[in-house]
């Protein structure tokens, strides 16, 4: 962060890899598993607060794109209380992702490793999980003020929720 170097908690996970579930809060404060969507394609976004810059235009610009990629689920991710999450997708018209909370006991962070030890906080990384909960893309950002390839990881998507692509 700002190039000064934080441990993350947790082995990162690889493409292949089984998708470890999860039990996060929605910003209504109810629980939510990856296991709930199973047998959808899933884009998991994790951010170290929505309200910073990069994570804001991250969440913006992944809640546009879900509109046109039907038959997906896109999370955003933070250690941001569930109640900070609904004011910000009330004031930024957030519709189109889900925002979870990883603020009680932190098991996304450990189990994606992208829990920053020093801070409490997520490091920046992208996930897509198919259908049958394997991650089929990976991107683990060397610092948070880096955006993502936004791109890259939306012509993964693509892939998986285009018929007769894979």
């Amino acid at each position: 962060m700002g190039g000064r170097p934080f441990t993350l908690v947790g082995r990162q996970l690889k493409v292949g890899d089984r998708a470890p579930n999860f039990r996060l809060l929605t910003r209504d404060l109810k629980e939510v598993e990856l296991s709930q969507t199973a047998g959808k394609v899933r884009l998991i976004a994790s951010v170290h607060s929505l309200d910073t810059s990069i994570c804001d235009l991250e969440a913006r610009r992944f809640n546009a794109e879900a509109a046109g990629l039907p038959g997906m689920v896109v999370y955003v991710v933070s250690m941001d209380l569930p109640f900070a999450q609904a004011r910000y997708c009330g004031a930024q018209n957030i519709q189109n992702l889900q925002t979870l909370s990883d603020h009680r006991e932190a098991s996304f962070g450990r189990a994606y490793g992208v829990l920053i030890k020093e801070l409490r906080l997520l490091a920046r990384a992208l996930f897509i999980v198919d259908g049958a909960g394997l991650i089929r893309y990976v991107d683990y950002l060397p610092e948070v003020g880096q955006h993502p390839d936004y791109e890259k990881a939306l012509q993964a998507l693509r892939s998986l929720t285009t018929p007769g692509r894979a």
